[in-house]
């Protein structure tokens, strides 16, 4: 049980310290003008108006500490109310030394901590301030926008780039451009043939010239290197097609001299001159004599004459051999062909068109053979109009059945290179295998290139009895009739019409 201890006696207090409440209050701080937290030296303080996050809170100096004032002092106990010590010994229990009664106000004799200023010289620690964080999400942005954009620009560049040249190009090709090829299959070609970077660029520089649209099949005489819109613009001029031989109906091989003077090329001139091309200063020509003399000796089947003529045109010892057998229409020969080249692919492509007439080995009309018939619609073709086809053909049957002369004036031209509408006693009485006046029978060859409509005519001639015809209109069409003296009313009923 513990002890119950008396109040030690009265001790005065040290006469030098003095009540915590009497000490006196140490001076305040004067006020320190800091920098801003976090502002670089030179800092424009304009900028903060466009940074919106809240500002962090200022470090501020530590207030001094105040001791509030004592309204009630410590009450005196009166010195008969303690029990004073019964010894030294229960003292030093209470109070063992003065520093322990000295510690408990240690805390209030402590002088209050001077604020230091720092050194104008040193900066504030790094941190990462508003305007830094801004900053770096604004370049991670950047960086991220420019990721995605080089992406896309990459895409975009395959799908939509295109490869281009520069200039008008460097050396002469020739490019081929086929039936019914679109803008991309001609910009495909153009790449192939070095002429074009790629299609692309040929495709986006047509997109602007509607004559792409109507660009006909053959060949065209390009340069290497071109840029796209140069390549449009050279391919869409008109010297730029090359190698295009155009065979009118009734054209023969050699040239014909018109009664006026003029001259109007045969099949010879004209495809010599379709081969003609000027490949980096130099020429593709062949000339006509070239040709001619192939035509005499050259293997007509392996040329690709249907061996229903060939059979009768090999027995012929000069060009005129391949007489009737180059069909009218349009061919693109290529510049650079040699004379067996052309004749060959201009015969080929002849006896296509030819069988698509309706002339095949085994058509026959009153016993006479294909090549003959052949042969009778180059002569209908140069009688007269498409009109009076039928009516012509049905005249040469009837003859040819009555086995009369043909007495007709173009096969007496055909001999004379020169066409007129009525020849000469002369003219007529010329001996030859073609002058249907002299002889009896068919010519041994056509006499020109006929037409589709005249082989049609040729093997279904219109149903008559008519002998004679002449041309009795201006217009060209003729006047049949079954009798000579009929024939002799319309000659002249011709002269009063002025049709010769």
């Amino acid at each position: 049980m513990p002890q119950e201890r008396s109040l030690p006696r009265e001790r005065s207090m040290p006469p030098e310290r003095l009540r915590p409440q009497e000490r006196p209050m140490p001076p305040e701080p004067p006020p320190v003008r800091r920098p801003p937290v976090g502002r670089p030296r030179g800092y424009d303080s304009g900028l903060d108006l466009f940074d919106d996050r809240p500002e962090p809170p200022r470090r501020l100096p530590p207030r001094p500490r105040q001791i509030p004032p004592d309204d009630s002092p410590t009450d005196v106990i009166p010195v008969e109310d303690y029990d004073f010590y019964e010894d030294e010994e229960d003292y030093a229990e209470d109070y063992e030394d003065e520093e322990g009664y000295e510690d408990d106000y240690a805390e209030d004799d402590r002088a209050e901590p001077e604020y230091l200023e720092p050194p104008e010289d040193a900066g504030e620690p790094p941190r990462r301030t508003k305007r830094g964080r801004k900053l770096f999400r604004w370049v991670a942005a950047l960086a991220v926008i420019a990721l995605i954009g080089g992406g896309a620009w990459y895409g975009i560049d395959q799908v939509f780039g295109y490869d281009d040249y520069d200039g008008s190009g460097d050396s002469d090709v020739l490019v081929e451009i086929g039936q019914g090829d679109s803008t991309n299959a001609i910009g495909s070609e153009l790449t192939k043939a070095g002429v074009v970077a790629s299609a692309k660029a040929f495709v986006k520089a047509s997109e602007d010239n509607s004559k792409v649209l109507s660009l006909q099949p053959g060949y065209y005489v390009m340069k290497t290197k071109m840029s796209g819109a140069a390549a449009v613009a050279k391919l869409t001029s008109a010297q730029a097609r090359v190698g295009v031989l155009q065979v009118r109906a009734g054209t023969q091989l050699d040239d014909v001299t018109q009664p006026d003077g003029s001259v109007t090329p045969g099949v010879f001139s004209l495809l010599s001159k379709a081969s003609c091309a000027d490949l980096n200063g130099q020429s593709t020509c062949v000339s006509p004599d070239e040709l001619r003399k192939t035509a005499a000796t050259a293997d007509l089947a392996a040329m690709g004459v249907p061996d229903w003529a060939a059979s009768v045109a090999a027995k012929g010892t000069d060009a005129r051999r391949i007489e009737g057998l180059v069909a009218p229409g349009v061919y693109d020969v290529k510049p650079g062909w040699n004379a067996q080249d052309l004749l060959g692919f201009v015969l080929k492509s002849s006896a296509t068109k030819i069988q698509s007439a309706g002339l095949a080995a085994s058509s026959s009309v009153q016993g006479e053979n294909p090549y003959q018939i052949l042969t009778i619609a180059s002569l209908v073709e140069r009688e007269g109009v498409s009109q009076d086809f039928g009516k012509i053909s049905r005249v040469i049957y009837n003859r040819l059945a009555q086995n009369q002369r043909l007495q007709l004036d173009s096969t007496v031209n055909y001999l004379l290179d020169k066409p007129v509408v009525t020849t000469t006693d002369a003219d007529r009485q010329r001996p030859g295998v073609y002058n249907t006046y002299f002889v009896t029978g068919l010519p041994p060859t056509p006499i020109g290139s006929p037409s589709s409509d005249a082989i049609a005519a040729a093997l279904k001639p219109t149903e008559g009895n008519w002998l004679f015809f002449v041309k009795c209109e201006k217009n060209g069409l003729s006047c049949f009739a079954s009798t000579l003296a009929e024939h002799n009313q319309n000659k002249d009923l011709a002269r009063q019409r002025g049709a010769y």
